[in-house]
């Protein structure tokens, strides 16, 4: 179980150092039926992850990439905050007309 859970992260690496986590970085503290509690930790610098609750009934993960890569929108800028702050600002009594029907 735990080989498998650990290709989650596979490809994936420490924020900090930019070491990968191998099979040692995932620390199991609870399995039950449906729920494993885990602890992600990068076994070179020391940087603790937190706790996970992965809820699942049955996991099958293949050998492929686990994740891919996609190109998302363009983040949002400073003038587009702005921007989205002076039409709220400006909004009147019939703010419902903007609404989609």
């Amino acid at each position: 179980m735990k080989k498998n859970i650990t290709k989650l992260f596979k490809n994936l690496c420490c924020s900090v150092c930019k070491e990968g986590f191998n099979e040692d970085s995932l620390i199991i503290k609870r399995d039950e039926a449906g729920l494993l509690v885990v602890n992600l930790q990068c076994q070179n610098c020391g940087k603790k992850y937190g706790i996970a609750f992965l809820g699942f009934s049955d996991i099958n993960i293949k050998n492929e990439e686990p994740f891919e890569v996609i190109e998302g929108p363009d983040p949002i800028s400073y003038d587009d905050v702005i921007d989205a702050h002076r039409f709220i600002k400006n909004l009147d009594e019939n703010w419902n007309k903007y609404l989609p029907k």
